[in-house]
């Protein structure tokens, strides 16, 4: 067992204040190594005149005796601590004398005997100054006694498993799903990318082929009946304009009929009974698209033929003027 002392310094106008006490804060019959206590005094007969001076114990503190928490000062009333917000109450508090109580917390890390401090205080009044003295207490420290009778060895246990939950699975799933989302898309990307290269590579269709294959697509005469009739001439009309921006170098598409047939009248290749054939089939689309005309089923039947006419026609003769330059250029 060891006895520990605290040995503070002797004051001058030394009054016997009375003994100071422990109190343990953890429950129990005996104080254990690392418990928690509290080292208290009380003064008595205080009123709102006086003034107190405690001891610094902030420098004695060690590791086998710690200062857990510095000093703190309680009001008593009727051995109480009084815990009052309303000013008024606690100003009737004061009036009269009272109690104080003082303490600090203590925490003891070796087993034995410690000897407490004795506390002084200074209690400065208008009279003067008197030193208090309360006498320390002993305090015995115990350990948690060990029965080696029956005392066995047991391995280090592992790290308890906890099960994964789905919140923290989550996170994984969606960064999973966010990078296939990611790879997908610059796969399509580069799929998207590799067929515009191709389709930039491949020859086009010469414009009378594609002005052709867009005609086929109308030879039903289901699209005679009133209600089709407008997408069936607006689909020739449309073939056709493409075909001439591409032959004739107009900007068809853009253009009315009566600017379109102006610029194509001083065309040699037309024939005079293919442009007024031409210009009426356009004029009778015109009406139907834009003035809900019904066209009778003879002119229906007649505007396939002569759209496809006027493509072969025109492109015959082009075909022709190639090859008569190439025999000139031959001779």
């Amino acid at each position: 067992m060891k006895i520990l002392t605290f040995i503070l310094a002797a004051l001058l106008d030394i009054v016997p204040g009375g003994d100071a006490r422990i109190e343990q804060l953890q429950k129990r019959d005996s104080i254990l190594i690392a418990d928690q206590v509290r080292y208290e005094i009380v003064i008595q007969g205080l009123d709102k005149e006086h003034g107190l001076a405690l001891p610094d114990f902030t420098g004695a503190s060690n590791d086998t005796l710690t200062l857990i928490r510095g000093w703190q000062l309680d009001t008593l009333s009727g051995g109480k601590p009084v815990r009052s917000r309303n000013s008024k109450a606690a100003a009737n508090i004061l009036r009269k004398p009272f109690d104080v109580r003082a303490s600090i917390v203590l925490a003891p890390f070796e087993e034995g005997t410690y000897m407490l401090p004795d506390i002084p205080v200074a209690r400065i009044g208008k009279d003067g100054t008197d030193t208090l003295i309360f006498k320390g207490v002993e305090m015995e420290v115990k350990t948690m006694p060990v029965d080696t009778t029956t005392f066995q060895i047991h391995d280090i246990k592992g790290q308890i498993l906890y099960p994964v939950t789905f919140k923290e699975v989550l996170p994984w799933i969606g960064g999973g799903l966010l990078a296939a989302a990611l790879i997908a898309l610059a796969a399509w990307l580069m799929i998207r990318a590799s067929r515009r290269k191709a389709e930039a590579l491949k020859p086009k269709d010469p414009a009378y082929i594609v002005a052709l294959r867009e005609l086929d697509k109308y030879r039903s005469d289901k699209y005679w009946a009133p209600e089709k009739q407008k997408a069936f001439y607006s689909g020739i009309t449309d073939a056709l304009k493409f075909y001439m921006d591409d032959r004739f170098g107009v900007d068809a598409p853009e253009m009315t009929t009566a600017e379109l047939f102006d610029a194509l009248k001083s065309d040699k290749d037309i024939t005079p009974q293919m442009y007024a054939d031409l210009k009426d089939l356009f004029e009778r689309a015109d009406f139907v698209k834009f003035a809900k005309h019904v066209a009778p089923d003879e002119e229906n039947a007649k505007a396939l033929p002569l759209a496809v006419s006027f493509v072969t026609s025109t492109y015959q003769a082009d075909i022709e003027k190639e090859n008569s330059g190439e025999e000139a250029a031959d001779d």
